[in-house]
C-alpha cells in the first residue's frame, strides 16, 4: 500500500470514529475504530489524567456522558496525517454540537478544539492507539440544563 492509500484509509477511520460516536454505535467503535487499548488524554475539558483506557470503558463513559442528550454531532476535518512504516500520527480541527430540547437555557452546546491522534497498522487496518482532545472554547449552553 502506498503513502496516499494509507492517508485515505485513515482519513475514512477519523471519519468514522466521529460517524459512530454520532450514531452512538459502540460496538463499531471498539471493533472498527480503536485498538483493545488507548492512551487516552481529554484533560483539556476537565476529563482527568491522561491514562490508558480499553475502547470499551472508553465507549462506556461516553455513553454515560451522551444519554441524556438527544443528538450530538461532530465535524471533522482539516486531518494532517504522517505515516511511517506501520505507525500514523493525524492531527484534526473537529467541533462537536450537543443538542438537548429540554434545555431550559438555550438547547446547545458547542465544543471547538482540535485532536491529535495516533493508529497502528494492523491485519484488520488502521486502528487508533492514542486519542487527545485539545479544547479551545465552549459556546452555548455548557451545562445543558
Amino acid at each position: 500500500m502506498n503513502n496516499t492509500d494509507d492517508k485515505l484509509e485513515i482519513t475514512e477511520l477519523m471519519n468514522k470514529l466521529f460517524m459512530f460516536t454520532d450514531a452512538r454505535e459502540w460496538e463499531k467503535l471498539q471493533s472498527d475504530v480503536f485498538m483493545e487499548k488507548v492512551e487516552f488524554d481529554m484533560s483539556s475539558m476537565g476529563g482527568g489524567q491522561p491514562s490508558t483506557l480499553t475502547a470499551k470503558n472508553i465507549c462506556m463513559m461516553w455513553e454515560e456522558g451522551f444519554k441524556d442528550l438527544d443528538s450530538v454531532h461532530h465535524q471533522g476535518g482539516h486531518y494532517l496525517i504522517t505515516v511511517e512504516n506501520n505507525r500514523a500520527t493525524i492531527f484534526a480541527y473537529a467541533v462537536a454540537l450537543h443538542y438537548k430540547k429540554s434545555a431550559k437555557e438555550g438547547t446547545t452546546r458547542l465544543f471547538t478544539g482540535s485532536y491529535d491522534v495516533k493508529a497502528l497498522r494492523t491485519a484488520d487496518g488502521w486502528r487508533l492507539n492514542a486519542f487527545k482532545y485539545n479544547l479551545k472554547f465552549i459556546s452555548g449552553n455548557e451545562k445543558l440544563e
